[in-house]
């Protein structure tokens, strides 16, 4: 007889995103409900959302040895290899991992601290103009999008970092940015945002140490007077 919890794993590793206990809890029913000849193989009977959340924990503690782990990220939950073991995981990747300019990691620092930002305002930031192309690479990487435009002539863009920006960089908020008061300069706000992407397969590009840990606050609030958020944009 298969537990729920032996279920639960089976579809994080199989699928190729984070799942949330929601996601999971709808998915479970609805495939009960459509094939309910899966019931007899299965020793339990799914009732509420609870229960998903009660074997994602106890698939946590059955992770804590070895190389892999259950994280929780902004999206939701996903297996993927343990930081330290990155680099050696790496050994299977034939080709360098893609390298981003300087340019490229102070504008999306500065959207992450700062956010909903306007283009002109990273600039006054920098001090140097922001090239299109960095803008339209961040928003192909899905990274950061278009949340409102600001209320003043000519009505610019506000950016803001996505919910993949979260995952990308294993963070569940963004409160898990180090707090901005410990960051003295940009390229220290670059360097704490290092790519450190956790794979999920070991076809995936490794994990890197440069990964922030801590927690705090360092974002200012985003509810300004002069911003008017566009309603179609969540």
């Amino acid at each position: 007889m298969l537990s729920l919890q032996a279920v639960i794993e089976a579809i994080l590793f199989a699928s190729d995103k984070p799942l949330n206990v929601d996601k999971l809890f709808v998915l479970l029913t609805e495939k009960l409900l459509n094939h309910p000849e899966l019931a007899d193989g299965c020793s339990w009977e799914l009732n509420d959302r609870q229960q998903v959340k009660e074997a994602i924990l106890e698939l946590q503690q059955q992770y804590r040895q070895g190389a892999i782990e259950l994280a929780e990220v902004a999206s939701g939950y996903r297996f993927q290899i343990k930081r330290q073991f990155g680099p050696w995981a790496g050994l299977l990747q034939e080709d360098r991992p893609q390298k981003y300019s300087r340019a490229l990691l102070e504008t999306l620092s500065i959207i992450a601290y700062r956010q909903p930002i306007t283009r002109g305002d990273i600039e006054d930031i920098r001090g140097v103009a922001v090239s299109t192309q960095i803008m339209k690479t961040l928003q192909e990487r899905e990274w950061v999008r278009i949340v409102g435009h600001k209320d003043v002539p000519g009505r610019p863009a506000l950016y803001a970092t996505t919910r993949q920006f979260l995952d990308y960089f294993n963070l569940k908020t963004l409160d898990q940015l180090p707090p901005l008061a410990e960051v003295r300069d940009l390229d220290e706000i670059a360097r704490s945002l290092e790519l450190a992407e956790h794979p999920v397969s070991a076809d995936q590009q490794p994990a890197s140490e440069g990964a922030p840990d801590s927690a705090g606050s360092a974002l200012e609030d985003a509810g300004n007077s002069d911003i008017s958020q566009d309603p179609t944009l969540h």
